[in-house]
């Protein structure tokens, strides 16, 4: 039986994003409720997306430039459509966004990931890699030059975090303990399989090592769930090999709910994050001044975790 981290898939989509990208260039602060303005409530858009039915034996897209527009999106993410909690990270620092709408800044972190489960956050400083809990107490802090992508995975009891340093490829246990350098990589996210298999690029092509044995590999990365495509000004989500979302200008990342339902697409071009549930029924809810939220457009870590 195959074990999966939860958010591995989750992790692995964007690391394939952003991977595909690089090959083919080769304190916590709560919203308070008096200005909560729920996020579903401004989802009135979806009865209209709902409503305009894309012609016979054609996906049902439509742009939400189009559908709500950007003057009518909801200017506050009052809560979230799925389960779970995002964690963060841009000019503004590393953030939680509980499912509430409330959120929390960890710090000036570069990086963050998610442990299994969601009990912990490894995140990035210039000079430290930083293992800390939800609300951003520090756990423990190893010290390296320019660490970046943490990747975590594990059990409760054993977990592993592979991480970007000094050109190499480290991976050190859960608690700070045994940091062993693998070999040289490319600065790109490292992606974990099943089985304390790592995969990353070593800047020749991907490269997947076994803990376990010890082994190298060299192997691909298959795009696996939602993907982005771009072509003539416009951004399309794919998804089971149909177009569910499409947009003008650029779309950032997609990533899925941890319950699989929902698609979290990010678009800097009209400053928004964009939930788009699929269906049936099909529904897309919009937030606007996203970067004004977080102190810059920011990217998402992860979403976590199924309940």
């Amino acid at each position: 039986m195959k074990f999966e981290a939860p958010g591995e898939r989750a992790a692995e989509d964007r690391a394939w994003a952003v991977v595909r990208r690089a090959y083919a260039e080769r304190e916590p602060v709560a919203w308070p409720r008096r200005h909560a303005r729920p996020l579903v409530a401004g989802a009135l858009v979806a009865a209209a997306v709902a409503a305009v039915l894309s012609p016979p034996g054609r996906s049902v897209v439509h742009s939400l430039r189009k559908a709500v527009g950007v003057q009518h999106a909801q200017t506050e993410l009052s809560s979230l459509p799925a389960p779970g909690r995002l964690l963060v990270s841009g000019p503004g620092g590393t953030w939680i966004v509980n499912q509430d709408g409330s959120r929390r800044r960890l710090g000036s972190y570069r990086d963050a990931a998610w442990s299994p489960h969601g009990l912990f956050v490894a995140a990035t400083k210039p000079s430290e890699l930083v293992a800390l809990d939800p609300k951003g107490n520090v756990r423990w802090t190893l010290p390296r030059p320019s660490p970046r992508f943490p990747a975590w995975t594990g059990t409760r009891a054993d977990t592993r975090i592979a991480y970007l340093s000094g050109g190499k490829l480290h991976v050190v246990a859960g608690d700070g303990t045994g940091d062993r350098t693998i070999g040289p990589a490319a600065a790109v996210p490292p992606v974990w399989r099943p089985g304390r298999v790592i995969v990353y690029s070593d800047g020749h092509g991907l490269v997947a090592y076994d803990l376990l044995s010890g082994s190298f590999r060299h192997t691909t990365l298959r795009p696996a769930g939602p993907a982005i495509r771009r072509r003539a000004g416009l951004s399309e989500v794919v998804s089971h090999r149909r177009v569910v979302f499409r947009g003008t200008g650029t779309f950032g990342q997609v990533v899925r709910s941890p319950d699989g339902r929902w698609l979290l697409v990010t678009w800097p071009t009209a400053d928004q994050w964009v939930f788009v549930r699929p269906g049936p029924p099909r529904h897309i809810v919009g937030g606007s001044r996203v970067s004004s939220q977080f102190g810059g457009f920011p990217r998402i870590e992860g979403w976590c975790c199924a309940g």
